[in-house]
């Protein structure tokens, strides 16, 4: 009897994609100077508690520099509670991001990390999800090829190194749009 061992599965990571909530648009600022407007607050603190109801915390968050997506996660990650694994990048690439831009920062993450938050803009946080998820739900695909609103999240499992992920990588396990 010949006994061969299957070779070790890689490690499962988890993506979160998150666009921000929704912006106010006062006149005369900036788009980078762009807040929140009071149901932008409430939906971002709807995609914590969804994230938290769902086992989702992760242990690094990739955000864009700008005001509405720092606000958005001071929002949505007041709900997730304390974790002294948690590491926040604030990465002037993920504004504005192409999905090349996008897909070189989450090569940087470090290997340790599990579950990554990526908290940006679109159409690049849109374009990722649908570059990185071939496979999966198809409900989930289909609603996030149709329209990707603010604060809605995509959850996608990848079985490969961050160093080396690349399109068709991923299975969209959910799409969700948490509204406060």
């Amino acid at each position: 009897m010949s006994s061969s061992k299957e070779p070790p599965s890689p490690k499962v990571r988890r993506l979160v994609v998150v666009r921000h909530a929704k912006s106010d648009w006062p006149a005369g600022v900036a788009d980078q100077d762009r807040p929140l407007g009071r149901r932008g607050v409430r939906d971002a603190a709807a995609a914590g508690r969804w994230l938290v109801e769902h086992g989702t915390t992760p242990d690094l968050v990739w955000c864009s520099p700008v005001r509405r997506t720092r606000e958005t996660w001071d929002a949505l990650g007041a709900g997730l509670g304390d974790s002294p694994a948690l590491e926040v990048r604030f990465d002037d690439r993920v504004y504005d991001a192409s999905l090349r831009d996008l897909l070189s920062v989450l090569r940087d993450t470090p290997d340790k990390r599990a579950c990554v938050l990526l908290l940006g803009h679109n159409p690049g946080v849109q374009n990722l999800v649908l570059a990185l998820a071939e496979r999966g739900s198809e409900e989930a695909r289909s609603l996030a090829a149709a329209k990707f609103p603010t604060s809605a999240l995509a959850v996608l499992d990848l079985e490969v190194a961050w160093s080396a992920i690349a399109p068709g990588c991923g299975v969209l396990s959910s799409f969700a749009v948490p509204r406060g």
